[in-house]
């Protein structure tokens, strides 16, 4: 079978061209959501990679009552029009309930299935519903090879436009692990798969806020062994002032160092297409 191309806006996610989800973790203030996307078409422009614009309106498994978890879905779906009509990205946001769905499926191209929720039958079925691009997670609990249920699932329901993203596994206590086995299984579905980097590095147990909540020294590192893997697509959270940021503040990525960081990853990229499939299946 061969790999299914799906088209988000403009972007066909799992074709030979790498394609960037980014943008801030949780909608904040509209200046900060604007000067993010501002930032992220010069680099969409200089560098000539798509970029989808990622930001949710709902943080829901924030571990204390006291962290900001978002403006809501009015007000979030607001802000996320305005990126939209001033910028022309196509959109991705999270949601965290069935009801969402429609709603949230009426502005932004691409409904996200959190990790945690990737096994949630009634939250995947009515996001499959809405017609939209469903990008689900993969949850740290699951392993890749049983990806294939959520995916089955959106199937059943009548929608093949899927993306699965990786971002570790559960590794003892608060430590995520990146295993790259799982960008080969998580491929054969024959869907898109995303890395997504910047939650692969997070510190669970340790306040976002807090400097040790996020090990950035591995961005590049991880970056690098995914792209060289061959996924199709990466996930790059990116702020104006991380260390200032509402949620995730230690693994978001400084929109300032964002163009930098993407050169290299754009050059093995060109690599990795020119050398890919040129081995015989080794199973």
């Amino acid at each position: 079978m061969s790999q299914k191309i799906v088209r988000v806006g403009d972007i066909e996610c799992g074709s030979d061209e790498l394609f960037l989800i980014s943008g801030p973790c949780v909608i904040e203030d509209e200046k900060i959501m604007m000067t993010v996307a501002e930032q992220l078409r010069e680099i969409s422009e200089k560098l000539g990679i798509k970029i989808i614009y990622k930001s949710s309106f709902q943080k829901d498994n924030r571990s204390s009552l006291n962290y900001y978890n978002g403006p809501g879905l009015e007000k979030g779906i607001q802000i996320l029009a305005k990126v939209k009509e001033q910028f022309g990205f196509p959109l991705l946001t999270d949601v965290h309930y069935p009801d969402q769905c429609a709603p949230v499926a009426e502005v932004v191209d691409v409904l996200q299935i959190p990790a945690y929720l990737c096994m949630q039958t009634t939250l995947t079925v009515a996001a499959a519903k809405t017609g939209r691009v469903v990008n689900v997670k993969h949850g740290q609990f699951l392993a890749p090879e049983n990806m294939k249920h959520p995916v089955k699932k959106i199937e059943d329901s009548g929608n093949d436009q899927i993306i699965l993203t990786e971002r570790g596994f559960t590794f003892g206590y608060n430590d995520l692990v990146v295993d790259p086995r799982s960008f080969y299984h998580m491929a054969r579905t024959n869907y898109p798969v995303v890395f997504d980097v910047t939650h692969a590095i997070r510190k669970y147990g340790i306040p976002s806020a807090d400097a040790k909540g996020g090990a950035r020294e591995y961005l590049p590192v991880l970056a690098r062994a995914g792209v060289a893997a061959g996924v199709d697509g990466l996930f790059i959270e990116a702020h104006t002032c991380p260390s200032e940021a509402l949620c995730d503040a230690a693994s978001q990525l400084d929109i300032r160092y964002l163009e930098e960081f993407m050169k290299p990853l754009l050059e093995l990229h060109a690599v990795e297409v020119k050398y890919r499939n040129t081995l015989p299946e080794l199973a």
